[in-house]
């Protein structure tokens, strides 16, 4: 009789990307210098030695013929998902991933990330296997941000598990003369599920919080899942219009050793 065995899990990246979108219709095949943006996020992931697998999630032809071009692997999602999640859920029982294994979301509309943020949005899973989910914060620097409600902010405990993310300002500041103002931090749209949780996630009926929001992580705090949150000094730029797509071709320009 076989003894049982320790899973050790691996970590699978998946890259939901959808054609559809509101503010910039088809910007997965966005070129920058030259390269889809979908490539771009790609290669920076399969440069992730911790990573065991790269895989593009998409509803659509024309994505998973370009991803296929480069040589990068793709799944085929419906097309009626509400939320990246659902997407995320439906390709990770699509590729027959461990119950145990760590899927990392990687927006595909974030091209510049560095390597190492991979790392530490996974790395809190594979220390804690009671953990379900995990995600990164980066301290506020620029002070138009905190009023900013793309910019979502974050409260955590002093375990770094969330306490709550926010379109608004949190903390609020009561008393402005007071000498000691907050430090803000902003949630980065990297997340770490163990797959089994992601499934559980999905199939959770829509938060309170969430709807007044429009931020679907609220929906595991409501119904009591710890979320841990990991303090990261690298930002991640999002390219969300045609006017982010310039932002992010001229850095690249400027820093073409970092340019993948």
């Amino acid at each position: 009789m076989e003894t049982g065995k320790e899973h050790i899990a691996s970590v699978v990246a998946i890259i939901p990307a959808r054609y559809q979108s509101n503010r910039f219709k088809g910007k997965p095949l966005a070129l920058i210098n030259g390269k889809p943006m979908i490539q771009h996020v790609v290669d920076r992931a399969k440069a992730v030695k911790l990573l065991s697998r790269v895989v593009v999630a998409t509803d659509d032809q024309r994505i998973a013929d370009c991803v296929a071009s480069f040589g990068g692997e793709y799944v085929l999602t419906r097309d009626d998902h509400v939320s990246g999640s659902d997407r995320l859920a439906e390709a990770a029982e699509l590729l027959d991933i461990s119950e145990h294994d760590v899927v990392v979301n990687i927006q595909g509309d974030q091209p510049l990330f560095a390597a190492e943020i991979v790392e530490q949005v996974a790395r809190p899973l594979l220390d804690d296997p009671t953990l379900p989910m995990s995600t990164l914060i980066y301290k506020i620097i620029r002070p138009e941000e905190i009023n900013d409600p793309n910019h979502v902010k974050t409260v955590f405990d002093h375990e770094m598990n969330a306490l709550y993310f926010s379109r608004a300002p949190v903390p609020f500041q009561r008393n402005p003369e007071d000498e000691h103002a907050p430090t803000y931090y902003k949630h980065l749209g990297f997340y770490a599920y163990r797959k089994g949780f992601l499934l559980t996630f999905v199939a959770l009926p829509e938060g309170e919080w969430e709807r007044f929001e429009k931020l679907e992580q609220l929906r595991a705090l409501e119904y009591g899942y710890r979320i841990k949150v990991v303090l990261t000094t690298h930002d991640s730029i999002e390219v969300d219009t045609p006017e982010d797509l310039k932002r992010v071709e001229e850095y690249v320009k400027k820093n073409t050793i970092d340019a993948l």
